[in-house]
């Protein structure tokens, strides 16, 4: 079986020593490089540091053409989740963590708008399907991927169990699945949030917290962040877990496909779907404008955006770039994922996490 998925990036320091870093200036700048800025004023020069969640992953040798091609050079933060990187970005909002961030979701995005955490910039020509993906409030930020969190299973372990899979949130409160689930802490956690927002979307704020109270009562698991509940706790990826019924994404599936590539031990609930979409944004404060701007350019670009499948296991943003193969047989979108408007989430999301916190951890 070969099973890939968002992979983790070492970089730079944990998490705890993120406050300690700042944005370098273009004191910094290799010695005889520069290159024109985005918007022609000024050479481009010195380090930009890019602030990520812990899943930013591009091909070898990606970034490093874009630093021979400007003459930047790029420093690397790894924050954790994506939750987590937007708590460190609202705390260091005053002094920033660096010029650029990537890994902000629009489960979290608006929170860091609100925190004062982005200059706006918007890159030249994107594709309209791009700019479509760009939520009200959330101007002058730009989607980079996009894909569908959804509850995923382990079909090998049903079909040696000789147990009919679940498809649907209602069939986890079965008692024939206690036990079974694993799923991410949403104050942590971007897809645990995303979950959320698809059960409030699916039960109304007035019964999701009955929902939790019943899923927790027949068994749940929950772990501070997506890697865990799926490297250590779901059967099936292949590493000793325990849960054949995991909060992942639909782009799971395509990467636990058989060695001889006609089929997948593991599939997407595509009615338990929440759309996920990453940006890339300046940081205001940035000691290094013009160089920022230039890297948001680059991950929005149409070598980045082919990257995005086979790295980051997302959709890329941009429509018009074509996919691998195995994604249309094996990790589909959701037809009709659930959704909640932004400003609904600017307005609710610490009390909808103090309600699943109540529900339930107690």
């Amino acid at each position: 079986m070969n099973i890939r998925h968002r992979r983790a990036v070492t970089a730079a320091a944990a998490v705890g020593l993120l406050p300690l870093l700042a944005a370098c200036s273009g004191d910094d700048a290799p010695a005889g490089t520069t290159s024109s800025s985005p918007t022609g004023d000024a050479p481009l020069s010195g380090t930009v540091t890019l602030v990520t969640h812990d899943s930013f992953a591009l091909s070898d040798g990606l970034l490093e053409s874009f630093e021979q091609e400007t003459g930047l050079e790029v420093e690397q933060v790894a924050a954790g989740d994506a939750g987590t990187l937007v708590n460190q970005l609202v705390l260091t909002a005053d002094s920033p963590l660096g010029d650029v961030v990537f890994g902000v979701d629009n489960t979290f995005a608006s929170r860091a708008v609100e925190a004062g955490v982005f200059e706006p910039y918007t890159p030249a020509d994107l594709d309209p399907s791009v700019t479509a993906l760009v939520g009200e409030g959330l101007e002058g930020l730009t989607p980079i991927d996009q894909g569908d969190v959804c509850l995923n299973v382990d079909t090998a372990w049903f079909d040696a169990e000789g147990v009919e899979p679940p498809s649907t949130f209602e069939d986890l409160l079965d008692p024939a699945y206690r036990d079974l689930t694993v799923v991410a802490n949403p104050a942590t956690s971007s897809p645990g949030f995303a979950m959320l927002l698809a059960t409030v979307a699916a039960f109304g704020e007035d019964g999701f917290e009955q929902y939790w109270t019943d899923l927790g009562a027949n068994g749940l698991k929950v772990t501070e962040g997506w890697s865990d509940a799926y490297y250590v706790d779901f059967s099936g990826a292949g590493e000793g877990g325990q849960r054949p019924v995991v909060l992942s994404y639909a782009t799971s599936p395509a990467f636990t496909v058989t060695e001889d590539g006609d089929a997948t031990t593991t599939a997407a609930l595509l009615g338990t779907c929440f759309r996920q979409v990453e940006f890339a944004g300046v940081l205001a404060g940035t000691d290094n404008p013009e160089g920022a701007k230039a890297l948001v350019d680059f991950l929005a670009s149409a070598d980045v955006q082919a990257d995005v499948p086979a790295n980051m296991y997302m959709y890329p943003a941009d429509a018009t770039v074509e996919l691998p193969a195995e994604w249309a047989q094996f990790a589909p979108q959701a037809d009709e994922p659930f959704d909640v408007a932004p400003a609904d989430v600017a307005a609710h999301r610490d009390e909808w996490i103090q309600q699943w916190t109540t529900a339930v951890i107690g």
